[in-house]
This record gives structure tokens, sequence and C-alpha cells, in this order.
């Protein structure tokens, strides 16, 4: 049993467990429908901007971009402006592989010690097809989220979402990113919990972020194939939350209210956790940075002024203790 997986499993169905309680027995659909989403919003636009500051006030003593290909240098020797950047053009096109291909990620190749005690390297895209399904097929759900939002619907929405039902099964037409959506977090989960050197660093943390987000997506899906719930009614509530004029129009049904509530935990907690890591990531110097350390000096920004005490000026203060003790001295 992998206690980390377990206890944000735990977690995880005690929230689904307060949601429904609090919106079906006690009828609190005031609270869960807008004083909750409303502090997670001031949750996740203060923390966010918090990190964002902190971050960015941090200083960066060493140039440390990463790069795996010929630095530019002399006229005659031809330098790779995209694995090497010297310049903004080379860091914009690396960071836009980087953040809408996951160039680095494409590269991670796995290495396993056979029993003959080989250690054998080897291809491993598996987590890089995983994680790029997942965000991808992410960006489109919230894109197609925003025709709760908008009024008059914006026209690219409706192209959008007809791409994604383009096969059409069922009625209503079943999203292909959201199956997508599940497939990859089911092998992002179930990846912690097969490999032993992954499950050993995985922590509750991780699994939490991953249930959530997973239990958010089924929760989506029951209200649109299953148990459904009207539209016109959730948009209602959506532009009153956003205008601030809440309603809450009558008859949405609990589903809802669950999956609004799982929602704004997760964007309550954004800020605090490692889903951080997609802003962050145009603040890592290692990728920010241009590999320009042969034509440009970088100071560090720590480097201040200090006041030292030479060798000579030691020896100076310190002379005939040292000679007492049997120390050589340079001058006597």
């Amino acid at each position: 049993m992998n206690r980390p997986a377990v206890g944000a499993l735990l977690a995880v169905l005690g929230l689904i467990l307060v949601a429904w309680l609090a919106t079906g027995v006690l009828k609190l659909n005031m609270l869960f429908g807008v004083i909750v989403p409303y502090a997670a919003a001031a949750l996740f636009f203060g923390g966010f901007v918090f990190r964002i500051v902190q971050w960015s006030r941090t200083p960066v003593p060493f140039h440390i971009p990463t790069a795996c290909g010929q630095q530019k240098s002399l006229p005659w020797i031809k330098a790779d402006n995209l694995e090497s950047p010297h310049n903004r053009w080379g860091v914009f096109c690396r960071m836009a592989l980087e953040v809408l291909f996951f160039r680095s990620l494409f590269r991670n190749d796995g290495a396993e010690l056979r029993r003959s005690e080989r250690l054998v390297y080897g291809s491993n895209r598996f987590l890089w097809a995983g994680g790029l399904l997942f965000h991808w097929s992410l960006v489109v759900i919230l894109f197609r989220h925003l025709r709760f939002l908008t009024e008059p619907v914006l026209p690219g929405i409706a192209f959008i979402q007809g791409l994604d039902a383009l096969f059409q099964v069922g009625l209503p037409a079943l999203y292909m990113t959201d199956v997508a959506i599940l497939i990859a977090l089911a092998y992002l989960f179930f990846r912690r919990l097969v490999y032993a050197q992954i499950r050993l660093i995985s922590l509750p943390s991780d699994f939490f972020a991953l249930l959530l987000i997973m239990a958010v997506v089924t929760s989506g899906i029951l209200m649109r194939h299953f148990l459904k719930i009207d539209g016109e009614r959730v948009k209602e509530l959506a532009m009153g939350i956003i205008s601030f004029h809440p309603v809450i129009p009558q008859g949405i049904g609990v589903l809802f209210y669950i999956h609004l509530f799982l929602v704004s935990i997760l964007l309550a907690y954004f800020p605090f956790s490692k889903l951080m890591h997609a802003p962050g990531l145009f603040l890592s110097p290692t990728r920010n940075l241009a590999n320009d350390s042969r034509a440009r000096r970088h100071i560090n920004p720590w480097g201040y002024p200090v006041k030292v005490h030479t060798y000579q000026e030691y020896e100076d203060e310190f002379r005939d203790a040292m000679k007492e003790a049997g120390v050589p001295v340079e001058k006597e």
C-alpha cells in the first residue's frame, strides 16, 4: 500500500464529501456557489502575484543557461543559436519550443540497471507524450469553458468545440480532449506507483494534485453525459460571479457544486504547489538567459564591496602567536 497515494485519495474524497453534505443536505448553495469561488480566486491571484514577485526579486549570482550546442565564439566557428542561444531571438525560439512542445522532456532518456550489472540507456518518450497530451487537452478544455463566461460567445470557441467533437460519438458529442486528459492523468498517476524510483521520491502533494484534477475532469464528464445539468443556469451563475452580481439559480444540481468546489480548491492550491512550474518556467535562469558569457561579462548581483583581511594583515596581527605555536611566517 502506497501511503502518500492513499492519503491523497482520502483527501480528495473528503473534499467531495464536504461539498455533497454542504450543498445536498445543508443547502449552503450561496456559500459553495459564490463565497468559496471568490475566496479561491483571491487566493489564486494573490498567491500567484506573490510568488512571481518573490521569484523576480531573487538575484541570479551565476550565469547558468543550459546549453547542448556550440556556443557562439569565433566568426569562423558555426554556432547553434537554438541549442545554445546567444541573443534574445534564440532564447525566444527555445522557450517557445519548451512551452509548446516540452522539448527538453522529449530528450529524456531512460536508464535501467540490468541483472548483469550493466547500466543500459534507452529512449523513453512516454512521459513526454503523457505530459504533452495532458497539458494540451487542458488548454483546449479551458478554452471551451469560456462559453460560460462570455456573452456573446467568442467566435473561435464554437470552432474548437466542433473540432474537439469531430467524431460525434454519442449525444451530446464526446469531446476527444475529455478522453485524452483522463488517459494522460491515469498514466501520470500510475507511473508514480509502478516505477520504484519515482515512487520513492513522490510526495502526497504529487498524488493530490493529480487526483484533484482527475476529480474535476470526472465530475465534468458526469455532468455532461450522465447526471446532466442545465447549462443555461450554470452560465447564469458564472456570468453573475464574474460581473460581481452573483445569483444562485434553482435546480442546478449537487454535482455542479461539487465540481465548482473542486475547481475552487485547485485554484486556491495552485500558487502554493508544484503546479506553479507553469509560470516559473519563464523565470528560470537556465532557460531565459542567453549563453553569451564569451561576449558579455555577467556581474554577480550579490557581489557588493566586502572588506577583506589579507594574509599579510593576518600575519602582522598574529605573528608573535604564530611563532610561539611553531607556525612558519613569511616575515620575521
